[in-house]
């Protein structure tokens, strides 16, 4: 059997809710960590929302730019909130996969941003203020990505409050990211606090910090861009970087607009509908994405995102999808005003 062929049985069965065997040999890429695994939940949790993505990552190569002067580390304001200024930069990846081309010339404007994740201490605050229930507590389920066995599985009992099951608890994990809210619960919160949810083009402005040049938001002194899964994803996660799953928000260094985890922690919904040729057709000024689909985007990697061949879905670039119903022990949100 083919190496590709091995690779797409692995997704299919993962996409499907079953138990995948696992490959001999170390070639699965580190979208499997984050697209595929949502995916599942779309295609076998969520049917009317479903939808199976294209996979095209070949090995990037780019020429270094020089960087841009980067403000102070610490703007927060009394919200938690971070101004930026606004501006223009290149949107994408020249030589990135195909829905990160063709790399485009936008700006957006001003705008204040979270400079953390969204904290189950956060949401609490908002469930207790509404009585909201999310998309997991009113199916009484959801999709489960277990660290130590390598596969996902849809878990009865899996919800904001449970993230990997009845048997899990945010208890004394207040301040880590909130898990297992779909993009409809993500958008409620923003509603009530006042707020939204970013574009893709805010999201990946944010994450630059100023730069022009590098694959990373940020880097701190012993080489850590975040927290993200070291080893052979998914068998054994080696947690060099200190956390298995899911660290608490602002564990790891800032990039240069004083935004934390914009690499890896949770992955991050955004606004905008998913289109592979989004890019080509996108504004100059203030983009916002297609006008119809089936998918948002998803953006910033996750505790499960691996570089492999030189890809990472916790790239400042990288453009990862899902259908907005399909929450996880994976993927939160920030808010922008």
């Amino acid at each position: 059997m083919t190496k590709q062929s091995d690779r797409l049985q692995y997704m299919r069965r993962l996409a499907a809710g079953k138990s995948p065997t696992k490959p001999s040999r170390s070639y699965l890429l580190p979208i499997v960590g984050l697209v595929v695994l949502s995916l599942g939940v779309g295609i076998y949790f969520f049917p009317p929302d479903s939808g199976f993505p294209k996979l095209s990552i070949p090995g990037l190569t780019a020429a270094p730019v020089e960087a841009e002067p980067l403000p102070a580390a610490d703007l927060a304001d009394e919200e938690g909130m971070v101004a930026l200024p606004g501006g223009q930069f290149l949107l994408g990846k020249p030589d990135g996969p195909l829905d990160a081309q063709p790399a485009v010339k936008v700006s957006v404007s001003p705008l204040r941003i979270d400079q953390h994740e969204v904290t189950n201490a956060q949401f609490a605050a908002f469930v207790e203020a509404t009585q909201y229930l999310t998309d997991a507590e009113r199916r009484g389920r959801s999709w489960v990505f277990d660290s130590k066995t390598g596969e996902g599985a849809i878990v009865d009992g899996a919800d904001w409050r449970h993230p990997a099951g009845p048997g899990s608890t945010i208890i004394g994990r207040e301040t880590q990211p909130v898990l297992q809210v779909s993009w409809y619960d993500a958008r409620a919160y923003a509603e009530w606090a006042g707020k939204r949810l970013p574009t893709e083009a805010e999201w990946e402005f944010a994450a630059r910090g100023g730069r022009t040049d590098g694959d990373y938001p940020a880097q701190d002194a012993d080489g850590k861009v975040g927290n993200v899964w070291q080893g052979r994803f998914p068998f054994a996660d080696a947690a060099a970087d200190g956390f298995a799953e899911v660290a608490p928000v602002g564990k790891f260094a800032a990039n240069g607009y004083g935004l934390h985890d914009m690499a890896g922690n949770v992955a991050e919904w955004c606004s905008d509908y998913y289109a592979e040729d989004a890019y080509q057709l996108a504004d100059p000024r203030d983009p916002i994405g297609p006008a119809a689909g089936d998918q948002r985007v998803i953006r910033g990697g996750s505790w499960l995102s691996s570089e492999q061949n030189g890809v990472s879905e916790a790239m400042v670039w990288y453009r990862s999808h899902a259908a907005p119903r399909s929450p996880n022990n994976f993927t939160g949100f920030r808010c922008v005003r």
